[in-house]
């Protein structure tokens, strides 16, 4: 946005500061987009939260790495995923998919008829979806 007021464009697209994601390149790494599900609450929100651990996940012990979590946070009003937060391998690469659910207001029905990759991590994000509306396949 600022790249694009510099170069003086008359149209500037908005940018929504609880869209961008944050990532910690550390191990395991750490990343996360929205609200945490305490700050949804206190903003007034009624959430549903899913949980998936890497443990559940093939592709995550193939690659010995079975250690880390997926949280995802919606509002049970609309299904609007309202947050995602991650930590375990490769997590700053995966938290785009959610980063892109939040630009596009995705809600928690556009994300359970989603279909993800197998054998991949990104299997998770499904699942902790699902695991929101108490649909988890892998636990």
């Amino acid at each position: 946005m600022v790249a694009e007021l510099i170069a003086g464009k008359n149209k500037v697209h908005p940018v929504k500061p609880e869209s961008i994601a944050g990532c910690t390149y550390c191990h395991p790494q750490v990343a996360s987009v929205g609200y945490t599900e305490a700050k949804a609450k206190e903003l007034g929100y009624k959430v549903k939260v899913g949980r998936f651990p890497f443990i559940g996940n093939g592709k995550a012990i193939a690659l010995g790495e079975p250690e880390g979590m997926v949280k995802t946070v919606f509002d049970e009003k609309t299904g609007e995923l309202l947050g995602a937060h991650m930590v375990g391998a490769e997590v700053t690469e995966l938290i785009q998919g959610y980063v892109v659910g939040r630009q596009l207001e995705t809600t928690e029905e556009d994300l359970m008829e989603t279909v993800f990759p197998h054998p991949t991590l990104s299997e998770m994000m499904h699942e902790s979806v699902l695991d929101a509306y108490d649909r988890v396949i892998h636990i």
